[in-house]
């Protein structure tokens, strides 16, 4: 039982670090370092290396690790707080979208209120897809997405890990996708109380 409890913690800790394809290094406790590598032993034939993030849509990423590709694309925007259309100060409020870009053309960005250091927590996230795939959703979804070239300017979104002159080549491409804002809380709770809900983003006033 207790050798099972040590693979089944040493698995945890290997795949939280994303060590899975890693030589395991025993810290003091051997038990614990003989479970892990057993553990490594049994994944190996399956194990795949981390993708790393897209250095053209983020090339100077260095402030925080590769997060399961979530360091794809560092969006900054205005306009993404939940209550932007009764408070100005959340109006207003910068909201982080630390994104991965899939193989079928679509992002999944996690929605920060407050960056992506190590304790912060996103309360939510934005699916973007490209205008070809909007195109073939139902009609009475489309009502739930906005268009990228007509909220990138409202949302005086930027992009921090990049030069004016690498935004201004990737943003084209941008600016013909469509998000689908989902949060999970209220950014001023501590936990994601009641029902996930969508973010109607054309409904925020404009900002100066």
């Amino acid at each position: 039982m207790k050798t099972q409890l040590k693979l089944i913690v040493a698995s945890i800790a290997i795949a939280a670090s994303g060590a899975a394809c890693s030589t395991a290094q025993s810290k003091g406790d051997d038990s614990m370092a003989a479970a892990a590598a057993e553990l490594q032993q049994t994944q190996a034939a399956n194990c795949k290396p981390l993708r790393p993030y897209n250095k053209v849509l983020n090339p100077r990423q260095k402030e925080y690790p590769n997060h399961l590709g979530f360091n794809d694309l560092h969006i900054q925007a205005v306009r993404h707080l939940p209550g932007g259309d009764k408070d100005a100060r959340k109006l207003h409020h910068v909201v982080h979208h630390h994104c991965k870009g899939y193989d079928d053309g679509t992002f999944i960005c996690l929605m920060f209120h407050s960056g992506m250091k190590d304790q912060d927590k996103p309360i939510g996230f934005e699916y973007i897809i490209p205008t070809a795939m909007y195109e073939q959703l139902p009609e009475e979804e489309k009502k739930y997405w906005h268009y990228h070239k007509v909220e990138v300017p409202l949302a005086k979104a930027t992009f921090p890990d990049m030069t004016a002159e690498e935004a201004a080549k990737v943003l084209p491409a941008i600016n013909e996708t469509y998000g689908k804002v989902i949060y999970i809380q209220q950014p001023d709770d501590k936990l994601p109380l009641g029902q996930p809900y969508i973010l109607d983003v054309h409904s925020m006033p404009k900002v100066d």
